[in-house]
């Protein structure tokens, strides 16, 4: 296996486009992006266009996202020329209720994450030796440890994190300079977009994430696990 922590040091102080271009060079089509189409991934699916238009670009669809993420799906498609992969749960949320009962969501949202987002992610990244995400260190503590380059322990693969050390600044502005669609969502305090029934508008003064799973304990949906959990 490569010595990951080695190669995180070596390209800390890259820009994510760089690392993006290592990450292409040193797998190939065995590389994907995992977008849910929040500020950080469009800014991902914008420099990625700028180095090969070809990789593969995949959203969760829970059957559960904002109208807004859907536009915002198709403007980048539009803008980009992009056929995005969507990766559907293995059930319906109506089949969902009749297995599990009405809104998992509000009695058990660990397992609604995981029927509905983490088992796909398992699915298709077991087609790829390496998957890119938008997570930031600044995002949540869970995130603050999050390296550009490391590796996956829960799904064993490599994890691409470009812009782990950028601040919300740095991705506004870019979005903002190079004029990339964004979710709309986004003008209105939702910082973190998710699922309808788990994401709210974040009030003045409250985390970034304090709008997922408003009133529980739960920060994570269960995708991106802190490194040093084990």
């Amino acid at each position: 296996m490569k010595d990951f922590d080695q190669i995180a040091h070596q390209l800390r102080t890259k820009d994510p486009s760089e690392i993006l271009a290592w990450s292409i060079k040193e797998y190939g089509d065995s590389i994907t992006l995992a977008s849910s189409f929040g500020a950080e991934d469009v800014v991902l699916i914008d420099k990625l266009a700028r180095i090969r238009s070809d990789i593969d670009i995949f959203y969760l669809d829970t059957g559960l996202l904002f109208p807004q993420t859907y536009k915002t799906r198709d403007e980048l498609a539009r803008r980009y020329n992009l056929t995005f992969i969507r990766v559907v749960p293995r059930w319906t949320v109506d089949e969902q209720e009749k297995e599990k009962g009405a809104a998992l969501w509000k009695r058990d949202p660990n397992q609604c994450c995981h029927i509905r987002k983490v088992e796909p992610l398992q699915k298709v990244l077991s087609h790829y030796k390496a998957w890119i995400t938008g997570i930031r260190r600044e995002q949540s503590p869970t995130r603050a440890h999050t390296q550009v380059v490391e590796w996956d322990d829960t799904f064993s693969i490599c994890k691409l994190n470009p812009l782990a050390f950028w601040k919300k600044e740095e991705v506004w502005d870019y979005i903002h300079k190079n004029k990339v669609p964004y979710n709309p969502l986004h003008d209105q305090d939702y910082p973190s977009i998710g699922c309808i029934p788990c994401t709210r508008a974040v009030k003045p003064g409250e985390d970034p994430r304090a709008g997922r799973w408003s009133g529980s304990a739960k920060t994570e949906c269960g995708l991106h696990r802190n490194r040093d959990q084990k």
